[in-house]
Order: C-alpha cells, then sequence, then structure tokens
C-alpha cells in the first residue's frame, strides 16, 4: 500500500520544520522542527498536517454534522449535554475512513520511516499537535490524546483519526465554550515519530514551576515513558538544580510503584507494576542529570523565555551523548504555578451541579 512521493501540503518530515511551520504543524510539532534546527536531539518523524483534517471534514460531512452538534450543546449546556455532544463529535469523525489517497501518503510516510531505521512497522508515538495549544492567550496543553507505541500501519491510521476526534473530547469542547473559540480557527495536525525507547523520562523546568525562582531549575521523572507520570499515576522523582552553577541542591527519590512499558505482544505502552528492584533506585545518576540540564538550557537560550520540555533517556544512550526531547513549551510566571492547565473532573461537574444549568 505505497504511492509514491508524498504530496506536499499533506505530509511535512520534522527536518523540514520550524517555529514558522505552526499554522499547518500545529504547536507540538513545529517546535520539535525548530528544537532540531538547533542541534537538539529530537526523534525522527513527520507530521499530517491540518490541511489534511480540515479537507477531510469537508469531504466526509463530519464538519457539518459536528456544527450541528455544537449548536445543539451551545443551546441546552449542562454537563449530560456536553458529554453526549462529545461522543457523538468524535463517533463523527472515527466512522468514516480516511480517503484512500491520503491513506496512501501516511503509510507510505509510516514505511520511510521504519526504512530509515532498517526495521520494519516500527513503533511509533501518534500525537496530537493542534495549532492553538500553547498560545499565549490559552493553553489547551494535556487536553488532546497521544497514543504511544503504535505499530503498523492500520493503527498508524486508527491512531491519526483518533488524535483528530479529540479535538472534540467534552474537556475540550467545554474549554473553547468558556473561551469563545471555534474549533475550526485551531485545527488539528498529527504527529508520527519514532518511539524512543525509554529508560527513564519525565519533564524539566528552566525555572522553579511553583515558586517561579528563575534560580533554580526542577527535573522530575520516573523508569520508562512518562505516560505514568503524566496520567499522576506514579510520584515521580524530584531533582532541584542551582541554575547558575548547575549543582544538583536537592534530589528526593520516590517510591515509584507503577511504570510505563512496551507491550510486545499488544504493540502497545501500558502501564504495569514498577519492579521492587527499581522503586526506590535514582532514576538519574549525576551524568544523566547533566544531560538533561543541558538540553534544557540549550532550548531556554533558543527561544529567550522558561521553557517546560518533556525529556526521554534511550536506553541505548552512551554517557556523553545527548538527551533526547519530545516537547516543548513555554512557561510564564503567570503560569508557573501550574504549568499546564489541569482538568479537576470534580469541580467540572459541580460546575454544573450548582451553576443552575441542567
Amino acid at each position: 500500500m505505497t504511492s509514491g512521493n508524498p504530496s506536499v501540503g499533506e505530509i511535512v518530515w520534522i527536518d523540514d520544520l520550524s517555529d514558522g511551520a505552526l499554522a499547518h504543524a500545529g504547536a507540538k510539532m513545529a517546535r520539535l522542527g525548530g528544537l532540531r534546527r538547533h542541534g537538539v536531539q529530537v526523534p525522527d518523524g513527520f507530521v499530517i498536517t491540518t490541511d489534511v483534517f480540515l479537507d477531510f471534514l469537508d469531504r466526509t460531512g463530519a464538519g457539518a454534522t459536528i456544527d450541528e452538534i455544537l449548536r445543539r450543546v451551545r443551546a441546552s449546556e449542562g454537563l449530560e449535554a456536553l458529554q453526549t455532544a462529545a461522543r457523538a463529535a468524535r463517533a463523527a469523525i472515527e466512522l468514516h475512513p480516511i480517503a484512500p489517497r491520503v491513506a496512501d501518503t501516511i503509510v507510505d510516510a509510516y514505511e520511510e520511516l521504519s526504512f530509515r531505521r532498517r526495521d520494519l512497522n516500527i513503533p511509533v508515538a501518534v500525537r496530537s499537535s493542534a495549532t492553538g495549544e500553547d498560545a499565549s492567550d490559552a493553553s489547551f496543553a494535556g487536553l488532546f490524546d497521544t497514543y504511544l507505541g503504535v505499530t503498523g500501519w492500520q493503527r498508524v491510521l486508527d491512531a491519526v483519526r483518533s488524535c483528530w476526534s479529540s479535538l472534540f473530547t467534552e474537556r475540550a469542547i467545554d474549554y473553547r465554550l468558556q473561551k469563545g473559540f471555534d474549533y475550526r480557527a485551531s485545527p488539528m495536525a498529527v504527529g508520527v515519530i519514532e518511539l524512543v525507547r525509554a529508560q527513564a523520562s519525565g519533564v524539566a523546568f528552566s525555572i522553579h514551576p511553583v515558586s517561579g525562582s528563575v534560580h533554580r531549575m526542577v527535573i522530575e521523572g520516573s523508569w520508562g515513558w512518562g505516560e505514568a507520570v503524566v496520567q499522576g499515576l506514579v510520584q515521580p522523582d524530584h531533582i532541584e538544580i542551582g541554575k547558575s552553577d548547575r549543582r544538583v541542591l536537592e534530589y528526593q527519590v520516590a517510591n515509584k510503584r507503577v511504570v510505563s512499558c512496551f507491550d510486545y505482544a499488544r504493540g502497545l505502552v501500558v502501564e504495569q507494576e514498577m519492579p521492587k528492584r527499581l522503586r526506590t533506585e535514582r532514576m538519574l545518576d549525576e551524568e544523566q542529570t547533566g544531560a538533561v540540564i543541558n538540553a534544557v538550557l540549550t532550548i531556554e537560550a533558543c527561544y529567550g523565555y522558561p521553557v517546560d520540555v518533556e525529556w526521554v533517556l534511550d536506553r541505548h544512550r552512551r554517557p556523553g551523548e545527548p538527551i533526547t526531547i519530545v516537547q516543548t513549551r513555554p512557561i510564564t510566571v503567570k503560569s508557573a504555578v501550574k504549568s499546564t492547565p489541569q482538568w479537576d473532573p470534580v469541580a467540572y461537574a459541580a460546575k454544573y451541579a450548582f451553576s443552575g444549568k441542567k
């Protein structure tokens, strides 16, 4: 199932992306391209542009269906109406196949990515990359879907549609309704990037994410992939670093009871119980910690503002080699208390229970 060279405007490789490609590649993927241009190590991969998503909505009629669904939820309001709208909007996308020519283009790019690694059906991360994520006046961070460890062209195509449909989770719909945003003004691109074989992974902040201190950096992480950390299933190790001399000031080793690992039988990244020997071991040694620090400070210097970085320690990395960066976003002191918006389902339900909305 191949079709030769991908069409311009549908598939763009990370090598060809820059921060200026945000309108077509979304914030996550455009920044990865920008980082690579600055010499930061990022995974190889490609992005399926927003043009493909918007064409899919128009070609299948899913866009018109979703417009009507959103019109009804704006008129009715209420938690139940929002949940119903989210299910219906996602189904409107996931029930339609991707056009054969476009599917061939995506499959061809996936096969090219596998070829570059001299492998078959390599595991990839399929990541949502909406154009409105991490904007200066709003942030959709954490509201859209990512699928780790996807293998085989059919699963890749399914994951692409699921990322598209995650533009219409109830959290995302509710957020846009509150802000008065139109989803077509923030369309969805999707990144397909090589899944780094993670020994450990986590997040790092070039300023302190709670106090806002510009004199301290923070690194948090655990063994394996970062999903268990992102989902709050594991308490990560916590490291604080003096920014001026890069000296570790504090290293809190957590009791890490859950790990995200690759299930080869299922072809997915899953969560399982952490082996006892690893639970209270430091996930980064001194040299590895230094590699994360170097990457974060390099990225901050590139952009000229504080950053929040997602990093991965490749299990095949050798001492002295760079750490791999899979995502970055800006931090401001204003948002430093919580670098990404946290969706509290209890408060969310209470908003509707006590606001008079039925």
